[in-house]
């Protein structure tokens, strides 16, 4: 039986990723042993973490003290000391199966019967390693990625052996520190996202060794036509020629020849100075614009499509969890089985078959999941279904929503990792979920930014290589279903609020930010004009002079100098935000649904007509009302001293 509450956590290696989970231990508010087996080690470590918090609190992004939080790490050398009264062991010892062992072994020993051992490999297998204890269910995989104080992910990794209720709480743990957790269910190699992300490496590898392509063609390609941060070689460079190599060759699969020629020669990637790239005396990445314009960016795709496709129809994980996987452990902007919903799994299918009977390699071998699907015509988002079903408009991927007991329509934007810029995907969600939202179910809709550090920092900007020119001209029509819904709407503005963010929040009724929240439209200096209706909104609220000004210069202003201008309702310290945001909720809430319909729309209608026109809609309004049920109620509460009840008739 496992541990009911974690509370204490040891972490086993003071390395790079082993201070960097302690670090997340202690921010997540555990107490923490950091252990080594040289004292130096140890001391290096503790001050990593030191110093990192220290620069997090100059960035005023803890929210105690660096002191108070480094208050919760201890550090030990000896096993037995670090671990006898741990609820939690994460092991984060170098990528050695017999050293993995020989620790495990040990624990038995010196850690308490009902603690979770957790090992932070990113390759091994959980199994084997579970295998060294006397109790094995209670061994999970929990994969950090690197560094672990700024990746959101983790992925909990069953062993054969692995308990659920183990998984569960190594899962709770990782919430609780502020991480994003997907469970992979089997134990094969690589995990998720490493299955995935290597093909998009690993084949633009094959291609280069057999001359089809060179090292800059596909970068931009897959760049600029394809939305990816990083094109596959720049990508290589940066983390590292050498993991990839020696991960597959300790997996027995086949290499790339290029892979071992640069291993051979010492060029690892930015961290040895040469990789594809020469980062040392040449110009680093310099891959442009329109290089690539004939690579076949879906021969990498549909090798990515492959892997997920395995990992779905074998039960590894879902399709849910390996995009949040790829888009928070690879940096993708959207999730692989997303993307191959939208290229269509049929093409997919197509592309891997050819390539199989080309080359006969066992990697273009299609999965059969894949195959079952296409053959069952779920084809993706054309046809309605594919890994994700769109029978309905397909899952919501970047907005989370709830209504609550009081009729609130709570939307989060949920693109945390980019810092909840609008992608294609994200800004259909907004308006189908309000679309779809009958207005009489709620009372009202707040909007708000997953995480602390923005509302929204603006549009996406790796959508816009690649985004046809009628889709980006389309983007109003999403800020003004959320302009004309029919019930208030309240922007929760925390952090950045940009771009189309701005737009957003300008679409909705009100607006409540935090002191340290910044506002700007920015777009002037990408060569481009908000096109989202802030030139339009915004000149309405502060004045031709004023919006100028924020337009013509792209520069950002601060919470109370947009309270000052009319842009927001009220710019509140932190610690005081949600409060007065409830405040405002509650009087929407408790307000008559009808005459705040009505209110609202003569506001917003009387802005385009005369001022005659305005007051007749007004006068209109006001006569509706008068003959409303919610009108007699509210009069009669006046007299009787209460608080009205208002039933929306």
């Amino acid at each position: 039986m496992v541990v009911d509450t974690i509370e204490r956590v040891a972490v086993l290696g003071a390395g790079s990723m082993g201070h960097g989970i302690a670090e997340v231990a202690a921010l997540g508010g555990y107490d923490v042993t950091l252990r080594d087996v040289e004292a130096d080690l140890v001391r290096d470590g503790y001050e990593q973490i030191e110093w990192s918090l220290g620069k997090l609190e100059e960035k005023g992004a803890l929210d105690e003290s660096a002191e108070a939080v480094l208050d919760r790490v201890d550090t030990a050398t000896e096993l037995d000391a670090a671990v006898h009264d741990a609820d939690l062991v994460i092991e984060a010892a170098p990528e050695n199966m017999e050293l993995k062992r020989e620790i495990f072994g040990d624990l038995d020993e010196f850690a308490p019967a009902d603690a979770i051992l957790a090992t932070n490999t990113s390759s091994l297998s959980i199994t084997e390693i579970s295998e060294a204890t006397d109790r094995p269910g209670q061994v999970v995989g929990t994969h950090f990625f690197n560094p672990p104080v700024k990746m959101d992910l983790v992925e909990v990794v069953y062993g054969d052996h692995t308990d659920d209720a183990t998984a569960e709480a190594a899962a709770a743990f990782a919430e609780a520190c502020d991480k994003t957790p997907i469970f992979v269910r089997k134990d094969v190699n690589g995990f998720v996202v490493n299955n995935v992300l290597v093909p998009f490496m690993e084949e633009a590898a094959w291609m280069l060794s057999a001359d089809e392509t060179t090292i800059r063609e596909t970068d931009a390609a897959m760049v600029f036509r394809g939305g990816y941060p990083m094109g596959p070689f720049e990508l290589a460079d940066f983390t590292g020629i050498d993991i990839g190599y020696h991960a597959r060759k300790e997996a027995g699969r086949e290499v790339p020849p290029v892979w071992e020629e640069k291993v051979e020669a010492g060029h690892y990637g930015k961290k040895s100075g040469k990789g594809y790239y020469d980062h040392e005396d040449g110009d680093g990445v310099d891959y442009e614009h329109g290089q690539g314009e004939a690579f076949d960016t879906l021969r990498i795709e549909a090798r990515m499509v492959n892997e997920a496709a395995k990992l779905v129809g074998n039960d590894v994980a879902t399709p849910e969890e390996i995009d949040v996987g790829m888009r928070l452990g690879g940096g993708f902007a959207e999730g692989v089985c997303r993307m191959g919903d939208k290229r269509g799994l049929d093409a997919v299918l197509e592309k891997l078959e050819t390539l199989y009977a080309e080359k006969g390699a066992d990697r273009y071998e299609p999965a059969d999941y894949l195959r079952e699907l296409v053959e069952a015509g779920h084809t993706g988002e054309a046809a309605g279904e594919g890994f994700y079903d769109y029978s309905h408009g397909g899952p919501y991927h970047y907005v989370d929503h709830e209504v609550d007991d009081d009729g609130v329509l709570r939307v989060t934007f949920q693109r945390e990792e980019r810092l909840n810029a609008f992608n294609e995907d994200m800004l259909n969600e907004v308006d189908r979920l309000l679309r779809e939202t009958d207005p009489e179910d709620v009372a009202c809709v707040t909007f708000e930014g997953a995480g602390d550090k923005a509302f929204s920092a603006g549009a996406d900007l790796t959508a816009f290589p690649t985004a046809e020119p009628r889709d980006m001209m389309d983007v109003d029509d999403v800020f003004r279903t959320v302009y004309e819904f029919d019930r208030p709407t309240l922007a929760k503005i925390d952090g950045y609020c940009l771009g189309a963010g701005f737009e957003l929040a300008l679409a909705c009724d009100l607006r409540v930010a935090t002191e340290d929240a910044t506002f700007g439209t920015p777009e002037i200096d990408l060569g481009v004009i908000p096109g989202g209706g802030a030139t339009q909104r915004l000149v309405r609220l502060v004045g031709e002079v004023r919006t100028k000004e924020l337009v013509l210069r792209g520069n950002h202003i601060g919470a109370e100098q947009a309270a000052d201008w009319g842009i927001i309702n009220r710019a509140v310290p932190a610690e005081e935000f949600d409060d007065v945001v409830a405040e405002y909720v509650d009087d929407l809430v408790s307000g008559p649904p009808v005459a705040l319909k009505v209110a609202k729309k003569v506001i917003n209608d009387g802005q385009d007509a005369s001022l005659e026109t305005a007051l007749n809609l007004e006068s209109q309004g006001f006569g509706l009302l008068v003959s409303t049920d919610d009108m007699l109620e509210g009069v009669t509460a006046f007299r009787d001293d209460r608080e009205p009840e208002f039933e929306g008739e």
